[in-house]
């Protein structure tokens, strides 16, 4: 059977691929393994679990299958209802649930949805738990019966605890800043203002208002021109941009310019450095990071880890050694001291609480890096296991010694199709873009897939 779980759960197309006979199954599955596991609190008659989901219409259909293969299976099911992925997140972990159930696709479009289960604690799953969730789809098992099947309740006021929790990680007030925030039409379009107003500022909302069709539609993190123009119309001091769920968080400036996830990675490093609580000095990124972060890092006398691409690998290495921080570009930033995943809503406080703290506009604070001009080519076609052939590997090697430290390279093979992706880093946009080509062609006819 191929492998169902991805590097973030289970996504695909709502109905066809991600379908409620398959959301009913997993659920089922990933209940039988808690209990088989022993991996649940005792003192309880049954194992706990919440369920959260984002707006998307197909969010409906899936949450019925979730809850009731959860509760078929003897766990008792506290409904979250929508809300941001963060949130799901920490209520697994202040609830003490042994389980947590995020339905939700993230920054894709509408009609895709996806299934993330979260471990004790709130952070993901193990992948050996993933592959013995797997192997149980579809068999047979005895279902408990009477009164050992479990009970669903609604929870009330998710939204307010984890406002409540935001704030308590801030230091100061915000007040005297005027934010907008967009939504993305997604699952914080009611704890996102909440916390911002809570913790002080004047916030100008849009993007909130879901009607479970238009959740990342010309909106949020993945388009920011409606953020930038409202900016720049309402002359506010930042903007804010999540996506769909809220793990992730794009900003801009008062003049209405973006401020991506390494710049906000930067910002929260040197915050952290100068409070003495960025554990040796070492912020995590992946291997993406433009190479203008990891320069700001290392002229502030800090250290740059990069891992694999995927929020899953920069968890891993923070989890390993006690890292605070880390994140990728595309802005899922994770502050570990507060939460154990990425949390748009949480990133955009504490950048700026440290707008306030410095007194200095978010164009200055992003100014400490300075973005190289990146250009990604993907070669489609080819055989993505031999990016080692030597004569690929001297072409690479004669690009990089060009660049002398001021620029890079990487080729990334994809992981799921028959595709490399070509990535050049360089002093300008043309320099980027004719190393990215020169490469791009070596890649063509080294791998390709069948002869010309």
């Amino acid at each position: 059977m191929p492998r169902v779980f991805g590097t973030d759960g289970v996504r695909g197309l709502a109905n066809r691929e991600v379908t409620a006979e398959l959301a009913l199954d997993l659920s089922v599955a990933a209940a039988r393994v808690i209990i088989d596991r022993g991996d649940f609190d005792r003192s309880r008659e049954r194992p706990l679990a919440v369920v959260g989901r984002d707006p998307r219409i197909s969010g409906q259909i899936l949450e019925h299958a979730v809850v009731a293969g959860l509760a078929s299976a003897g766990v008792d099911v506290l409904r979250l209802r929508v809300l941001p992925t963060p949130a799901v997140a920490y209520l697994t972990a202040a609830l003490d649930a042994d389980l947590g159930v995020v339905i939700s696709a993230s920054h894709n479009p509408m009609p895709d949805n996806g299934i993330k289960f979260l471990a004790r604690g709130g952070h993901k799953l193990d992948d050996a738990v993933e592959a013995q969730i797997e192997e149980l789809l579809g068999s047979s098992w005895d279902a408990p019966i009477g009164a050992d099947v479990g009970r669903v309740r609604p929870y009330e006021r998710p939204v307010e605890e984890y406002v409540d929790h935001l704030i308590s990680t801030l230091d100061r007030s915000l007040a005297g800043l005027k934010v907008v925030v967009d939504c993305a039409n997604g699952a914080a379009w009611q704890a996102a203002p909440m916390a911002l107003r809570a913790a002080g500022a004047e916030v100008v909302v849009i993007g909130a208002e879901p009607d479970g069709l238009n959740i990342n539609e010309g909106c949020g993190s993945t388009h920011l021109a409606p953020l930038q123009a409202a900016v720049v119309e309402h002359g506010a001091d930042a903007g804010i941009a999540l996506d769909g769920d809220a793990d992730r968080c794009l900003a801009v400036d008062h003049e209405g310019n973006d401020v991506d996830g390494d710049q906000l990675l930067a910002i929260l490093a040197l915050d952290l450095a100068e409070a003495g609580r960025l554990v040796d000095d070492t912020v995590v990124a992946t291997v993406m990071s433009n190479l203008g972060f990891v320069q700001a890092m290392q002229a502030a006398g800090l250290r740059v880890l990069q891992t694999r691409v995927g929020d899953r690998y920069v968890l891993e290495e923070m989890r390993t050694d006690g890292y605070v921080l880390g994140g990728e570009q595309s802005g899922h930033v994770i502050m570990s001291q507060y939460a154990t995943t990425g949390d748009g809503i949480l990133t955009a406080l504490h950048v700026l609480q440290r707008m306030v703290a410095t007194g200095k506009d978010l164009a200055s604070l992003a100014s400490v890096v300075t973005r190289l001009p990146q250009v990604l080519v993907n070669v489609t076609d080819v055989d993505k296991d031999r990016t080692d052939d030597p004569v690929l590997a001297e072409a690479v090697a004669v690009e990089e010694a060009a660049l002398a430290g001021r620029g890079r390279v990487l080729l990334r093979p994809s992981g799921t199709e028959p595709m490399v992706r070509v990535m050049v880093e360089a002093p300008t946009d043309d320099d980027a873009r004719a190393v990215a080509e020169r490469l791009a062609d070596v890649v063509r006819t080294r791998l390709a897939l069948t002869t010309p």
